[in-house]
């Protein structure tokens, strides 16, 4: 698994420049990415990205679309593996709908249903394993809706300059106190609760799901503004729960005053905690940089408590149960 993580940025140029059929859609207004786990993952990601634009983007992980369905919507479905359950209903039930729809998986199920009903299907390889597949999934996407994402191209090429830097500073190549990654890694010990801004929220959920399936690790998220009303309020009994807090370059200056105010918390308290901070320009470039530096993280973390980070015997119980 690590060898596919120390080559994300070559996965990620290498999907951004590949000749796919990009899509043809017109008259978009609303895009729903309906995704589970590592596939959900993505759908965070997107409705991020495009919260500065005119289109309306929501994410569906779980089995009904919403009623605002209509012919200027899109439904993104999205499942690395092709059989997962939700997805393939959801697939079933847009058929269904008056919408625009496309779908994205490596294989199984989904492609076989997609060809049988004429619903636009594009294949995209699964490299390891869903969640160390996400550049490659992401920077497809990016590259086939890219007629209706309104996404800079500079900015995705940045992102991916961006993400050959991290890859020198967090890579296999790099097993020292300067990576930043298993420094991190080392510092876990127990129940990560993950801060983050918003905007940023893709980032920690993630994280937190990149702790559970590799590290098998028990995680938290709370967002940063939101915890200083409720979360904050738990830190006041002795626990072994450890803060990480996720920060961007340029929040918005009330949350930089309570990202500010939260660690002086800390300190009075004593209370130890680290802070993960963005690379510099858009919100692509920051979420791939941060998700890249998190997700090496729990490799590290797999690594350093001997724990194989590939078999999720948990989520196959479940899914050989699922009728």
């Amino acid at each position: 698994m690590y060898k596919v993580y120390d080559d994300w940025p070559n996965i990620a140029k290498l999907y951004y420049e590949k000749k796919f059929e990009k899509v043809t859609f017109t008259g978009i207004d609303h895009i729903i990415f309906a995704g589970m786990g590592g596939s959900g993952a993505l759908g965070d990601i997107f409705s991020a990205i495009l919260s500065k634009t005119n289109i309306h983007v929501c994410v569906v992980k779980g089995y009904n679309l919403p009623n605002t369905v209509n012919s200027n919507t899109l439904v993104v479905a999205i499942s690395i593996s092709g059989n997962t359950d939700e997805i393939l209903r959801i697939l079933d039930l847009a058929h269904n709908q008056n919408c625009k729809l496309i779908s994205f998986s490596s294989g199984g199920k989904m492609e076989q249903v997609c060809l049988e009903k004429g619903i636009e299907f594009r294949k995209i390889e699964q490299l390891h394993s869903p969640r160390a597949s996400f550049p490659s999934f992401l920077y497809s996407i990016l590259n086939i809706l890219s007629p209706i994402l309104l996404i800079k191209k500079e900015d995705v090429l940045k992102s991916i300059e961006e993400l050959q830097k991290t890859q020198n500073a967090i890579s296999s190549n790099n097993i020292s106190e300067t990576n930043p990654a298993l420094s991190l890694a080392k510092w876990i010990k127990h129940i990560p609760v993950i801060y983050y801004p918003w905007g940023l929220q893709s980032v920690a959920i993630r994280f937190k799901n990149a702790l559970q399936e590799n590290s098998k690790n028990h995680a938290i998220v709370e967002d940063i503004v939101e915890s200083c009303h409720n979360g904050i309020v738990a830190w006041e009994r002795k626990s072994n729960v450890q803060p990480i807090l996720i920060k961007g370059l340029d929040d918005h200056i009330k949350t930089n005053e309570k990202n500010k105010i939260l660690k002086e918390y800390f300190q009075v308290e004593k209370i130890e905690y680290k802070e993960i901070i963005s690379v510099k320009g858009d919100i692509l470039s920051k979420i791939i940089n941060l998700s890249y530096i998190l997700d090496y993280c729990t490799i590290y973390k797999a690594i350093l408590t001997k724990t194989d980070p590939t078999p999720v015997r948990s989520i196959e119980f479940i899914k050989k149960r699922i009728k």
